[in-house]
């Protein structure tokens, strides 16, 4: 187990008492529900990616102006490996590659930790840095495409300086929480997210435990690792789903990985918010758990426009406030400003002595 985490299990029964220490009869504030007591965090999902192209430096500037805590970056390597920031290894769904006859001849088969099978695609590690700046981007969903093709695809170098240069403007700290993505298959076509990854947090003073960034990863392998290397110190987060493997149709609301196995090498989990309420409106018991390993809880993902079927909600503020209400410290959202305005409308939680 990380230091931070057995540090907050200790901790966290003589915060609590502390908060709770009072006038007799009176009403006593004991901060939020999260594992902190702070409040939960707003984390703008490929930015602010409800209104602009996904992981583009404009989805990043509109979520920070909108309010987010922090901004993610999901990561892929380049052929010269230099991070890049998409979602996914494969391209034509957030590019417009497709349209260009350069790279007609570069598609090829392959596949993602959650393909099935193998599909004939754009793949970002075939692409030197130099050519994948020559692709602009365009938007993954049924949303507004006016913004298509405007924005080119941003390093992480160049998200952390976005970020830099917006703390400076607005005055507060913007976290970073960006996603290694397909590890083991590119470590399998000899690529290795590590060194690049540690060279940018270490030039950029990021790599300490104290540093607004989390680092996450469906895939334990490489948390661990970064776990155990002295010279990593930033916040780990293990990504999980339902079930024991792809487990899309589980409903035991159990995660793909255990939580007590979690708390070992992560401060983190990111949830699938299915895991937290699962039918009808009968919470889990995730967050507690989660919550006495000293573990955070990240939910995922919030869009005002795909509201879960499973459960009914009348709007993406609703949906997060239930959320919020049963104790989650942060959460992934598309729109950022729904975001802030659920955490806004959010009161402390008191007691009376």
């Amino acid at each position: 187990m990380k230091i931070s985490t057995i540090a907050t299990v200790l901790w966290l029964p003589l915060a609590i008492f502390a908060f709770s220490i009072g006038l007799p009869g009176s009403a006593v504030s004991t901060g939020y529900k999260t594992l902190s007591g702070e409040k939960p965090l707003v984390i703008a999902h490929r930015g602010a990616s409800g209104y602009r192209p996904e992981h583009t430096l404009t989805a990043y500037e509109l979520a920070i102006a909108q309010g987010a805590d922090y901004v993610e970056p999901d990561l892929v390597l380049t052929k010269d490996c230099v991070l890049v920031a998409r979602h996914d290894r494969y391209l034509s769904d957030s590019t417009n590659i497709a349209s260009l006859a350069k790279f007609a001849d570069r598609q090829r088969k392959d596949r993602t930790s959650f393909d099935t099978e193998d599909r004939l695609d754009w793949w970002v590690e075939d692409f030197t840095l130099a050519e994948i700046k020559e692709l602009r981007a365009i938007q993954t969903r049924d949303r507004d495409s006016s913004y298509d093709g405007r924005y080119e695809i941003p390093t992480f170098q160049e998200v952390i300086d976005l970020v830099r240069a917006k703390e400076a403007e607005l005055g507060r700290t913007i976290g970073l929480y960006p996603e290694t993505k397909d590890p083991q298959i590119l470590e399998a076509k000899g690529f290795d997210y590590i060194p690049p990854l540690k060279a940018v947090l270490n030039q950029n003073n990021l790599n300490r435990e104290d540093a607004a960034i989390y680092v996450q990863s469906f895939h334990d392998k490489i948390l661990r690792i970064l776990d155990g290397d002295p010279g990593f110190n930033a916040k780990l987060v293990q990504l999980v789903w339902q079930g024991r493997q792809r487990g899309w149709e589980d409903t035991s609301a159990r995660p793909n990985y255990p939580l007590a196995q979690i708390a070992r090498y992560a401060d983190g989990v990111g949830a699938y918010k299915r895991l937290i309420l699962p039918e009808g409106r009968q919470p889990s018991t995730f967050i507690q758990e989660a919550h006495s390993l000293g573990l955070e809880v990240h939910a995922w993902t919030f869009r005002d426009d795909s509201l879960p079927d499973w459960v009914t909600f009348k709007d993406g503020e609703e949906e997060i406030q239930y959320y919020l209400n049963q104790g989650l410290d942060g959460f992934f959202t598309d729109f950022p400003d729904t975001g802030m305005r659920s955490v806004q409308n959010l009161s402390p939680v008191s007691s009376s002595q």
